[in-house]
């Protein structure tokens, strides 16, 4: 259904940054980048697959309160990576990886909140 999903942050730098070491165990890499001069406006850069921009971060006013992004993991060493990679990167843990049975049977995730307290997932849907 989704395209792509994009929304802004406090420091663009800090961002763009932990977004680079979290998302690289999942595949994920800056995609794309976008200048202030080409957007008439703010920074922006566009995380995913190799040139496939899915996740976008901008310059702007921060968001109140907070989003929740699920990003898919190719298998739960992945989820686990990202988790340790995020938290390397500065990110707070907020539910540490393992099965979320309420959700289903083989849910398996990490959540973890960005730098501006955004609740950031990895989920694998797979059976180990």
């Amino acid at each position: 259904m989704l395209d792509h999903v994009g929304f802004p942050v406090a420091d663009f730098a800090r961002s763009k940054a932990f977004y680079l070491r979290a998302l690289a165990p999942l595949g994920y890499e800056l995609a794309m980048e976008v200048s202030p001069e080409q957007t008439g406006g703010g920074s922006h850069a566009g995380f995913g697959p190799k040139g496939r921009p899915q996740l976008w971060i901008g310059t702007g006013r921060g968001i109140e309160g907070q989003v929740h992004i699920a990003l898919v993991a190719k298998d739960r060493a992945a989820v686990r990576a990202f988790y340790a990679a995020a938290l390397e990167a500065g990110g707070s843990d907020n539910g540490s990886p393992g099965l979320r049975p309420h959700y289903h049977s083989n849910y398996y995730g990490a959540f973890i909140l960005d730098p501006d307290g955004h609740n950031i997932e990895a989920v694998c849907h797979l059976a180990e």
